[in-house]
Formats: structure tokens, C-alpha cells, sequence
């Protein structure tokens, strides 16, 4: 299960991010006085770092650690990339100052829209926010990215249809964001809703490119292990490797789908984002909205345990972090923190620093006893 956009503190090179003091978990926790995350705990979260309102447990009943990221980004799919086997050398392209006039003429040729609206970096609530009347009035899409290597694409469903919004992002992915402009994901942001009172819907898509490498997730289902994603695994990798596919548009119904689906498995992988953290609360600097997130979650966990028969392994962890205390709306440079639980297996282990976040790639294909060359070092040993 990744936990999007949870990270446990600044990498080294966090200073060439700007992201020097990032720490979602901590900072998070200190900003409302404490997080309540008994569940957490008990795997051993407060041991990997001090986390105010989370005690250290030296009972642990999970093993426990944190993982750098070795691939040069902090963006979502770069990190599942990485999650699953696949260190990325060279980063996707950022366009700080918006996209260049030439990109902007060929994305409105290709996609037939006329013109845009936008072009810069910003935030999708306060975009929409801005420009949704023009938006309506001229139907022109609004184009904007971020901190991270994206081509976001908003418009109002009762002016561009999803279908339509949809075949634009293809079209983008495709035909415009090509070659040195080749972003890791062209988003479709879609909304609702009337003058100051615009929405974004959960009909959200990502278009990403795919892994330059082979992938845990491939090396499974070629080996004829069940592949199962929740949330939008699937997207970030262009449906790859999944035997199937299960896109939920929130944590609350990605959790369900979880303790529904691992109910019911006998054998297999089920890979789980749950995308609240970063996109409902990170993104919009929301300690607050953050840390209830994060007690949500903690109270399923429970649920989620009972799922575990004996010899299954259940593994916790990050994508990057999205700090909603700091000065930016975007990812943070962090280390994301690692909590297994092997039914039958180790407990209060203490992982350590993994050097990439690939080892729990590794980790889940020494699990399944196949063959592979996927980055990493695996722990199995160590949890197992």
C-alpha cells in the first residue's frame, strides 16, 4: 500500500529541490499538536523517527525503517517507477515558467481547441478558481503544470465532455509532449459547478508514460502471479503488468476495495495507492485536513490487518512527500517510510535506511520466488 505524497523527512540533496527542512509526517504532526496513530505505532512508525503523539514502541509488532530515493524526481510516477524496480537517471522536463509558445500552438492544433487558457505553474483549486468563467464563456481548456513534470488539462464536464477531455490528454500524450518535452503525466482535471463556486470532480485521469524498464509488476505477471491494482496504480503504469485493475477516486473507497479484494485472494499482489494525502491535503497546504486523513487510515488498518492469512506480507510506504507546512504547494525531497507485517514472520526488526525505494520492488519479488533483475536490495530476510 502506497500512502501518496507521505514522506518521513529531507532527503540529502533535498537543497537542489528546495525542499531543506520537508518533513510531512513530523511537520504535519507539530502543526496540530499531535497525530493520533495507534495502529501506525504499533507497526513501528515512531521508531523510524520522532513523530510528535507517536511514542516509539520497542514491542513493535511490524518491522520498520525508511528508504531514500535514488532516481533524480519526487513526482508520483518516478516514484512507483522506483517502488517497483525501476531506478529513472534522468528526470522529466519542468516548465517553471509555463510552456514554451511553440508547445502551446502545437497542443491547440493537434487537440483542436482553438486556443487556452492558464499556461503556468499553479494550484487546480485556485486555477479553476481564476479562469473557470473564462473557461465556460470561451470553452477553452485550462493548461497548467506544477512543481512536477505535468501537462494538466482542466475544463468544466458541461463544456468539455470527459470523453472529449479525455481524447485531448491522449492526443497531448501521444503528439505534443514528445521527445525533450516528454512530461511523466499529462492529467485530465475535470470540474463542475457555477461562478466562485467551481468543484473538481473525482473523474480525474492520468495519462503516463511508460517505465523505461522492466517492472516488479511485469516480472509477476509474467511469471504467472496474480497482479491486482487499487487507486490509480494502473495509470502510472499505462495498465502495465496488472492482471487487473480496480481505479478508485478516493482513500475511502480505495480502503474498501482493499479489505474487499484481500478478503478474498488466496495468492498474489494487491498494489494500492491511496491518493488523499498528496491530492486533497498536501497540495493544498492542509495539516489539518492532512493528519485526519492520516487518522482515517490509521483506524482501518485494523480491517485491513484481518486480511493477512499466515505467510502473507503486508508492506507500507511512500511515493514522496508533500509537506503541507512549507512554503510550497508541491512534492517535497523526501524519505518515505517503510512498515511491514509478515503473518508468521519477524516483528520489531528495524529495517534501517534503505538506499532506494526499489528494495521493496525486490523485496516483493523474493517474496514470490522469481527470478529477476529489478534495481534494489531485498529485505525479505529481514521481515520473512
Amino acid at each position: 500500500m502506497i500512502l501518496d505524497g507521505v514522506g518521513i523527512g529531507a532527503l540529502p540533496d533535498a537543497n537542489e529541490y528546495g525542499d531543506v527542512g520537508a518533513n510531512t509526517l513530523a511537520n504535519t504532526a507539530r502543526a496540530v499538536g499531535g497525530l493520533h496513530l495507534p495502529n501506525l505505532g504499533r507497526l513501528g512508525l515512531g521508531n523510524i523517527f520522532p513523530i510528535p503523539g507517536v511514542a516509539p514502541d520497542k514491542g513493535s509488532i511490524g518491522c520498520f525503517g525508511k528508504m531514500a530515493e535514488q532516481s533524480k524526481a519526487k513526482d508520483s510516477t518516478i516514484g512507483h517507477w522506483e517502488i517497483a524496480g525501476v531506478i529513472t537517471s534522468k528526470a522529466f522536463p519542468l516548465y517553471p515558467n509555463g510552456f514554451p509558445n511553440d508547445l502551446v500552438d502545437r497542443f491547440c492544433a493537434a487537440a483542436g481547441t482553438g486556443g487556452i487558457l492558464g499556461n503556468k505553474p499553479a494550484s487546480g483549486t485556485e486555477i479553476i478558481k481564476e479562469l473557470g468563467e473564462e473557461h465556460v464563456r470561451t470553452g477553452y481548456p485550462i493548461v497548467y503544470t506544477s512543481g512536477d513534470s505535468v501537462f494538466q488539462i482542466a475544463a468544466h464536464e458541461a463544456v468539455i465532455s470527459l470523453t472529449r477531455l479525455y481524447e485531448i490528454c491522449k492526443i497531448t500524450r501521444e503528439r505534443v509532449m514528445v521527445d525533450e518535452h516528454r512530461v511523466g503525466r499529462i492529467i485530465a482535471r475535470p470540474f463542475t459547478g457555477t461562478s466562485g463556486n467551481y468543484t473538481r470532480t473525482p473523474n480525474r485521469k492520468d495519462f503516463a508514460v511508460e517505465a523505461p524498464g522492466e517492472t516488479m509488476l511485469d516480472v509477476l505477471s509474467k511469471n504467472n502471479v496474480d497482479t491486482i491494482s487499487i487507486g490509480k496504480i494502473d495509470d502510472l503504469f499505462s495498465g502495465r503488468g496488472l492482471r487487473q485493475r480496480i481505479h478508485t477516486k478516493s482513500n475511502a473507497e480505495g480502503m474498501k476495495k482493499i479489505v474487499e479484494v484481500g478478503s478474498t485472494m488466496d495468492a498474489g499482489l494487491l498494489m494500492a495507492n491511496l491518493v488523499d494525502f498528496d491530492m486533497l491535503y498536501g497540495h493544498r497546504q492542509d495539516p489539518k485536513g492532512f493528519a485526519l486523513c492520516l487518522e482515517e487510515f490509521d483506524h482501518k488498518l485494523p480491517e485491513i490487518r484481518q486480511c493477512l492469512g499466515e505467510g502473507d506480507l503486508l508492506m507500507i510506504t511512500g511515493d514522496h512527500g508533500n509537506d503541507p507546512t512549507d512554503d510550497s504547494t508541491d512534492h517535497s525531497r523526501e524519505y518515505v517510510p517503510i512498515l511491514c507485517l509478515a503473518r508468521g514472520g519477524k516483528s520489531g526488526v528495524n529495517l534501517g535506511v534503505r538506499s532506494s525505494f526499489a528494495d521493496a520492488g525486490k523485496t516483493v519479488a523474493d517474496f514470490f520466488h522469481v527470478n529477476n533483475v529489478l534495481e534494489g536490495q531485498s529485505f525479505l530476510s529481514l521481515v520473512n
